[in-house]
């Protein structure tokens, strides 16, 4: 035990000094690539600071005008992007629910940098403080800070640390605060694809109060989203959005490939037609499904670490629409479980792969090589035979974390 608990904090160590390694370099590449000749900087893939975080920012300046769900069209999109980006900016798309608009009204209302800096500082200002009450050590928050999926987020002004904040706060408060749990359950509606996953697992594990909450928060959501913008954005949503997102995952170019850790996109990446890569995505997804309602019904006692950790790797493993930053929640599932000595020699190699993950996707994925997709259902499957194997063992660790808890 002793041996391994250093195994564990040594391959959790070097996660946190290499990863120190990669900002440093990631930092200075980015910062000497700005390109300060436009109203809004560009980076060097020539999109805007923030990335990601132009299209929440329209989502917000869209909040009361006439007709936002226009902007669901690409081309009516780009329409609008022309007075603040210039008619050179590469194609973007909404693919949020129109309830992001309730999100982002406060931030429509700043220029675009205000709004970034206001936005990025505020979602730190959220993670961290629960992303320190998970990890509970300063090792494994350095590694967090310092993963690629966090820089990625970062860079992309994307959602990542907020989603991430309100699912860790829900498994935390899943049984001492069900209300709660189930009100941030269903904020994450907005980016629901993260959630996929969550109502499987209540209903495995039998917390119908939460259940209720997230789907009377959602509702809620969506109710108030129509009387403020009307019925007709969802049908837009519904109608022109969705299929958009379609369109992404249909491209036989292979431009977004690099960017999509999913059996589904690597398979597409290799040169697989749509149709035999996704039937083998659902498969896949079926079977993260099956793991997460066995774990949740039967082994729901086992330690919450390994849980939380098996059902993020599901999670991730069941879309075919997932990009590198959306790995930071289970990032930060594997560096807790390095961090409480909870893994084999197995477990602690698939751990440093997710580490990686975002960076071996880019880089395997922009040459079209397949494989980084199955990092994350291998660290599924290898919790799941650490809880099939030993399942006393945890439910006994899980009994005396939670007494310390208390």
């Amino acid at each position: 035990m002793v041996d391994r608990d250093k195994a564990n904090r040594d391959a959790l160590t070097a996660c946190a000094v290499l990863g120190a390694f990669f900002v440093a370099l990631a930092l200075g590449v980015y910062l000497w690539r700005l390109d300060w000749s436009h109203a809004i900087p560009r980076d060097g893939s020539s999109l805007v600071v923030g990335r990601d975080f132009l299209n929440f920012w329209m989502y917000g300046r869209a909040f009361g005008s006439p007709d936002p769900g226009q902007w669901y069209d690409p081309l009516q999109y780009a329409r609008a992007l022309i007075p603040i980006v210039g008619a050179d900016y590469p194609g973007q798309n909404w693919s949020y629910p129109p309830s992001m608009m309730l999100l982002m009204a406060p931030f429509g209302r700043l220029g675009y940098l205000p709004a970034l800096a206001t936005w990025m500082l505020l979602s730190l200002a959220i993670f961290l403080p629960v992303a320190w009450r998970y990890l509970d050590d300063r090792r494994a928050m350095l590694a967090v800070m310092c993963a690629p999926a966090a820089i990625f987020a970062l860079m992309s002004g994307q959602l990542s640390f907020v989603a991430t904040a309100a699912l860790l706060g829900a498994f935390m408060l899943l049984d001492r605060r069900p209300l709660v749990a189930g009100v941030l359950i269903g904020c994450l509606t907005i980016k629901p694809h993260l959630g996929i996953l969550l109502p499987l697992m209540l209903a495995a594990s039998g917390r119908w109060q939460v259940f209720a909450a997230a789907t009377v928060t959602a509702l809620g959501i969506v109710g108030v989203s129509v009387a403020m913008s009307g019925v007709q954005l969802w049908i837009d949503y519904i109608g022109i959005g969705l299929p958009v997102q379609n369109i992404v995952l249909n491209d036989s170019a292979g431009v977004a490939t690099p960017f999509y850790p999913t059996l589904f996109m690597n398979l597409r990446g290799a040169g697989l037609s749509y149709a035999p890569a996704m039937t083998l995505q659902v498969a896949l997804s079926l079977g993260a499904a099956a793991l997460v309602w066995w774990a949740f019904r039967y082994r729901r006692d086992a330690d919450d670490r390994l849980l939380i950790a098996l059902f993020l790797a599901c999670s991730l493993a069941a879309l075919p629409y997932v990009l590198v930053y959306d790995t930071l929640p289970l990032c930060v599932a594997a560096m807790a479980l390095l961090a409480g000595g909870l893994l084999d020699s197995r477990g602690r190699l698939l751990a440093r792969l997710v580490f990686w993950l975002p960076l071996l996707q880019i880089g395997l994925g922009s040459v079209f090589i397949p494989g980084p997709a199955l990092i994350a259902p291998a660290f599924a499957v290898c919790i799941f035979l650490h809880l099939k194997k030993s399942p006393a063992a945890h439910t006994q660790a899980a009994s005396a974390a939670r007494t310390a808890t208390a």
